[in-house]
């Protein structure tokens, strides 16, 4: 049954961000698709909802509502406000360049979209907020990867050569000793073949190490054998004091979740919209790659539980304790 106190709210205007309320624990997704047709944002919103409804039935009597509040970064200029109301903050994926600049309509890396670039600034201000807020956590996917390492400076976005093509579908990536000696992503190294890990990806642009100072590079893309390559694919910015993750970014997707689900989402959007042959068929051969064998299926799951799932789970549960706990008695 569905709990009403896990709700949504889309801001597509700076105008339309809905005012902090003190019974409800907020939650930001900055939705960087430029209004073009996606599986990313759904997904997002969706497994974060359904987390909130688990952790507060977990947490249980006295657990804050959580609201899902969505922001309509590239397209409307809606950016957050303020950092101090979220407990955590997801960037998801997106098409064009990751410069806002080069965004022109009509470049390749473009992809037909022409964008105005004023919200670049407002949103680096956000990123600086939330670095200076200990208790507000950030999850960068895929577009919003490339802008982190923008702001960080820690990547440099690069469009991937002919010869590369698009990486797309199932592959492989590969985990650093800064991984395999961290409190939460040895774990995943762990769990590995050798820091093999298999990762669902979509992306034109590889992200080149800049080598600044800071920032931890936890992957980086790799072949099918495990052989390095030049493209970061993980980074961590910031961490919690117990080691969890709390600045963090990955160059896939692992908001996907189950296949079975990813597919009637897919499937609901095409009956919705005017899309091409080439955007779905992409999209269905992905999920028959994630589908393809037990084995696969199983190592993108526990990449999906490291880099997503869980750390949003232990940020949510926190956060919805902190605040039964700080209710006056």
């Amino acid at each position: 049954m569905a709990d009403p106190r896990v709700r949504y709210a889309r801001v597509d205007r700076p105008e339309d961000e809905p005012p902090a309320v003190r019974s409800l624990l907020d939650v930001a997704v900055l939705d960087m698709h430029h209004g073009f047709a996606n599986l990313g944002h759904a997904s997002v919103v969706e497994r974060l909802m359904r987390i909130a409804l688990e952790e507060r039935r977990r947490v249980g009597e006295g657990a804050p509502g959580v609201r899902i509040v969505s922001y309509d970064v590239r397209l409307g200029g809606a950016v957050p406000s303020s950092a101090s109301r979220f407990a955590l903050v997801v960037g998801t994926g997106g098409p064009g360049s990751l410069d806002p600049r080069e965004n022109d309509g009509v470049s390749p890396y473009a992809q037909g979209i022409r964008e105005d670039p004023s919200w670049e600034a407002p949103l680096w201000r956000f990123f600086d907020a939330v670095r200076g807020n200990p208790s507000c956590a950030l999850l960068g996917i895929c577009h919003t990867f490339g802008l982190l390492a923008r702001w960080a400076e820690f990547g440099e976005a690069v469009p991937r050569s002919a010869q590369k093509g698009k990486s797309a579908g199932v592959v492989t990536n590969l985990l650093t000793d800064a991984a395999r000696q961290h409190a939460w992503f040895g774990g995943l190294y762990h769990a590995s073949s050798g820091g093999r890990i298999q990762v669902l990806d979509s992306r034109l642009f590889d992200i080149l190490p800049t080598g600044k100072a800071g920032p931890d590079v936890l992957a980086y893309e790799a072949t099918n054998d495990g052989v390095r390559g030049e493209a970061i694919t993980m980074a961590e910015v910031e961490r919690f004091a117990d080691g969890h993750p709390r600045i963090w970014a990955v160059n896939h997707h692992p908001e996907i979740g189950d296949a079975g689900e990813q597919r009637a989402r897919l499937l609901r959007i095409a009956a919705s919209r005017q899309l091409s042959e080439a955007w779905l068929g992409e999209r269905l051969q992905a999920l028959e790659a994630w589908t393809a064998s037990e084995a696969a299926e199983r190592r993108l799951q526990i990449t999906t539980s490291y880099t997503f799932e869980e750390p949003v789970r232990t940020i949510l549960s926190r956060a919805l304790g902190a605040r039964r706990d700080a209710r006056p008695s």
